[in-house]
């Protein structure tokens, strides 16, 4: 099982350029604010990607198999809208949370269900379910809007690590980012991941459970969807059945410019975490520096462009010089 694990590193050089990228991102953005650096900016910055940080994890995991999952925002929608009503009918939080998880977990195994039970394909099943599940998150919570959250909990949205200025969801971010690390890159299963990707149909006769693994994965993308839905709900303070419209787009932008193919199979966490933060760190810059929203959209656009080209081009490169190494040692004497 080691040959479906060689093409995530394969991908090194594209997480080299990732990381690279960020540092030229951070220089940039010092030379247009000069409060760009500052502590309070930069826990700003980490406090507003964590969402998209966390659901970009099993995304990653997702698109690896060669399925993609365009609810997650919806989820995230639903779940904070759930815990509103719960939370306005005196539900007790610890216990309001654990039933916000588990519609989460639900809402990711009817994706799962649809997908791999009657075959139909990711894309258009993921499609119909953001209009379901956002349309849920509204018959669950309308237009109101729930603000009255306790300050522990609320804390645990926007507050930070005490003696630093670290925010306290990037905390459970790194611990979460480093397990699903270990487990795609370390371990037999996430080594089956990316035979499913490559080819579907030599995993199955492989052995490997397929449909199981990705019913897992999308209950794991619903799960953490709704995860972010409660971080984003205390961290705004504010349950709202429109929290995070279209943060989809930013998701699949950040995996897909972190070097995992949209066909499957190729892909690595480091580099869809440095794709995050680059994303990020562009978008606060241009902020401090007074660019408008327009210009914030178009760069955005570009970024999804460059997601799925950059990647891409770089493969392209690369079979190029090993076609070429490959013809020259041929052609030896």
């Amino acid at each position: 099982m080691s040959a479906p694990h060689r093409p995530a590193r394969s991908l090194l050089g594209w997480d080299a350029i990732m990381l690279a990228l960020v540092v030229a991102a951070l220089l940039l953005g010092s030379r247009l604010s000069s409060a760009f650096l500052t502590g309070a900016n930069l826990s700003n910055l980490s406090a507003n990607l964590v969402e998209i940080a966390l659901i970009s994890l099993t995304m990653t995991l997702i698109i690896i198999t060669a399925e993609i999952d365009l609810s997650v925002a919806s989820i995230l929608g639903m779940c904070s809208a759930l815990l509103g009503v719960l939370w306005t009918a005196h539900v007790p939080m610890p216990l309001a949370i654990l039933v916000t998880l588990g519609l989460g977990a639900l809402a990711g195994f009817c994706n799962g269900w649809l997908v791999t039970r009657l075959g139909l394909p990711s894309l258009a099943v993921t499609i119909g379910t953001l209009a379901l599940y956002r349309g849920l998150a509204y018959a669950l919570l309308g237009d109101r809007a729930v603000a009255d959250f306790p300050p522990f909990w609320t804390n645990l949205g926007f507050g930070v690590v005490p003696g630093t200025q670290l925010p306290i969801p990037i905390v459970a971010f790194v611990i979460l980012a480093v397990i699903t690390a270990v487990v795609l890159h370390a371990t037999p299963f996430g080594r089956s991941l990316y035979a499913i990707g490559a080819n579907e149909v030599a995993a199955r006769f492989a052995g490997l459970p397929v449909e199981h693994t990705k019913l897992l994965l999308f209950v794991l993308s619903g799960l953490m969807s709704a995860f972010a839905g409660v971080i984003y709900t205390f961290r705004f303070s504010s349950a709202r059945a429109d929290n995070a419209v279209g943060l989809e787009l930013s998701v699949i932008a950040a995996v897909l410019l972190g070097g995992v193919s949209i066909f499957g199979g190729r892909g690595s966490v480091i580099g869809v975490i440095a794709a995050v933060f680059l994303i990020g760190i562009i978008q606060n810059a241009l902020t401090l520096a007074d660019v408008p929203n327009e210009i914030l959209t178009m760069v955005t656009g570009l970024l999804l462009i460059l997601s799925v080209l950059g990647p891409n081009l770089a493969q392209r490169a690369q079979a190029a010089r090993q076609h070429s190494v490959t013809s020259s040692k041929g052609g030896a004497p």
